[in-house]
């Protein structure tokens, strides 16, 4: 059993998402942290950052109880656990690696400074908004052509592709915004239907 400690924000689904798809057992406990529950001492000595998501799997490596945060990091733990989701053939593993670290730093990274620009900055600012608004826009236009070449980010179904999912699905306007990106709305589609995908993005209601 895996406990999950998550939120309803596009790292805490994600991690909620690789779970379910990879048909490990978990049990998630929410958390709410704009009302500060990931600052509490019971949780910082689960993870001294005071982030979302964490891990503790009660199995872990050596069938010892192993902890872990980030949720790019619980993606590729729970693919490898499982034996899903990561390409065997040398090439496309190396593009699902390239695809999942452009998404969690580039789109991911872009799309968390757009939130502090228009929900945490203490002052809010309509043109750095736009500006993080067409740099997204930009990389979702990168992938709606990688999606032009492929059916998958790696050619094949991957976490590369889970783990952009609940980003893109948070960011949709922007998206649709940056033109009509009809590979990556079409991808958005074929993921939106799996059930193990719709069941972690519910998982926190």
């Amino acid at each position: 059993m895996i406990d999950l400690y998550t939120a309803a924000t596009s790292n805490g689904l994600r991690a909620a998402v690789i779970l379910e798809e990879c048909g490990l057992p978990y049990k998630a406990t929410l958390l709410d942290v704009f009302k500060g529950e990931t600052r509490t001492a019971k949780f910082l000595a689960i993870n001294p950052l005071g982030t979302i998501p964490v891990i503790v799997d009660r199995d872990g490596p050596g069938g010892k109880p192993f902890t872990l945060s980030q949720s790019w990091a619980i993606i590729l733990y729970c693919a490898e656990k499982a034996g899903k989701f990561v390409p065997k053939s040398p090439q496309a593993r190396a593009l699902a690696y390239q695809w999942l670290i452009h998404s969690a730093v580039d789109i991911t990274g872009t799309s968390t400074a757009l939130f502090h620009t228009t929900m945490r900055a203490p002052e809010k600012s309509a043109k750095n908004q736009e500006y993080f608004e067409g740099v997204l826009g930009s990389f979702f236009k990168t992938v709606d052509q990688r999606l032009g070449e492929a059916e998958f980010l790696a050619g094949e179904f991957s976490v590369a592709d889970l783990g952009l999912y609940p980003t893109y699905n948070a960011r949709k306007a922007v998206a649709d915004k940056a033109g009509d990106l009809k590979h990556l709305k079409r991808w958005a589609g074929v993921l939106g239907a799996r059930p193990a995908l719709q069941k972690g993005m519910k998982v926190a209601g």
